[in-house]
């Protein structure tokens, strides 16, 4: 009998597989997807599993304990998303803004290690990012935040202008992917206890009231007096500019600081 349940579990998973192919790509707003795929795979597919079966397949992991699960994305050879397993729709949900949320940004960042297991390589934490973009960004309406190298050309800016990573949001100099950011310098190993949701709520004027418009990634970075930890950098959509807020433009999920030789 429990052979033939997991059967029939196995044969369900892939079916409702099939039936989300080509429905979790994030990075661009089109027309006609179902912006619930990322919700049903993680509350209606991997955390069942779990609990049924001790697996999470088709996620990476399941927390239930942490409130997440990691999903390889079908987009790019190493990128992961970090999603909440409760019901959490984006950078706009006031969830993720409560004294007691999970950690997300943490659980992204200590998730990383799966983006090296990927390249079979440890990498320096200035060629990691996590990214969450707007709603005009994003075909899913349920956070995620995307882990994967940063672009080569975003880390070298960030190297160059270490001035400009301080503890207060402030433009920052360069155009980054032909967009323009603000950008903040946290001191901090990996995140824990640390929420850059409440740091651009509380930190950027009308931030709050226009959470969904605003766009949010994290990159390992030095600062001018040599501390570890991260350049946070905000954006906020503007379509007629041609801007939808997506932070994800300064990853690169070819990863080629991955593959450079003499690193």
């Amino acid at each position: 009998m429990a052979r033939s349940l997991k059967l029939a579990a196995t044969a369900l998973l892939l079916s409702l597989l099939a039936a989300c192919a080509g429905q979790t790509r994030t990075a661009e707003a089109r027309p006609g997807e179902n912006p619930n795929v990322l919700w049903h795979i993680v509350h209606g597919l991997c955390a069942p599993h779990l609990a049924a079966f001790g697996s999470p397949l088709p996620c990476t992991f399941v927390h239930p304990s942490a409130g997440v699960a990691l999903l390889k994305d079908r987009d790019g050879a190493t990128q992961f998303l970090l999603i909440p397993t409760a019901r959490v729709t984006g950078i706009e949900d006031p969830a993720v803004r409560a004294p007691r949320a999970p950690d997300y940004f943490a659980a992204a960042w200590a998730a990383r290690g799966n983006v090296e297991a990927l390249l079979d390589r440890a990498l320096p934490r200035r060629d990691l990012s996590l990214a969450v973009n707007s709603i005009d960004g994003r075909t899913q309406n349920q956070l995620h935040i995307h882990i994967d190298c940063v672009r080569a050309d975003v880390r070298d800016a960030l190297a160059a202008q270490t001035r400009a990573l301080g503890p207060r949001w402030t433009p920052f100099p360069l155009p980054l992917a032909a967009h323009r950011y603000l950008v903040r310098f946290v001191a901090s190993q990996d995140l824990r206890g640390v929420n850059p949701f409440v740091l651009l709520a509380d930190g950027v004027p009308a931030a709050r009231a226009a959470m969904g418009r605003m766009t949010l990634v994290a990159v390992g970075a030095t600062d001018a007096s040599g501390r570890r930890g991260f350049a946070l950098l905000a954006g906020r959509a503007d379509l007629a500019a041609g801007d939808r807020g997506a932070g994800e433009e300064l990853q690169d999920h070819g990863c080629a600081v991955g593959h450079a030789p003499n690193r």
